[in-house]
């Protein structure tokens, strides 16, 4: 097998790795501290939208459904409904996972801190 070929599988299994093993495994309050970068442009408050949605209600809801925000027409059309698998992929490389969408933000890199960012966002988004 030629190393170009192993590398480029190494490529997309590293973030499915990083996804995997983010779920399940996280820390509320460590959660908390990594949503602190986040809340510079999302709110927890039903109704409150800002820079980007708010995101109360986030599990189980349809990308691109909260009223009142203007999506870009990506995320609109993306057909994902938010859940620990959908979010894992999009918080790991959000352009990846919804190319064309205006979120400016590369994506949560360290495993432990994606996996404390979805068991906080589980509770605090309810």
């Amino acid at each position: 097998m030629k190393v170009s070929g192993i590398l480029s599988g190494a490529t997309v299994l590293l973030p499915l790795t990083l996804v995997a093993w983010a779920q399940g495994v996280g820390d509320p309050q460590r959660g908390a501290q990594v949503f602190a970068q986040c809340k510079v442009c999302h709110s927890l408050e039903a109704g409150k939208n800002m820079v980007g949605p708010n995101l109360h209600g986030l599990i189980g809801r349809k990308a691109g459904s909260v009223p009142g925000f203007a999506y870009s027409p990506a995320m609109k059309n993306a057909n994902v409904t938010w859940n620990d698998d959908t979010l894992s992929k999009y918080l790991v490389d959000p352009k990846a996972f919804i190319p064309d969408d205006k979120m400016v933000f590369s994506g949560i890199k360290d495993p432990s801190k994606l996996g404390d960012l979805l068991a906080y966002l589980n509770q605090a988004t309810r």
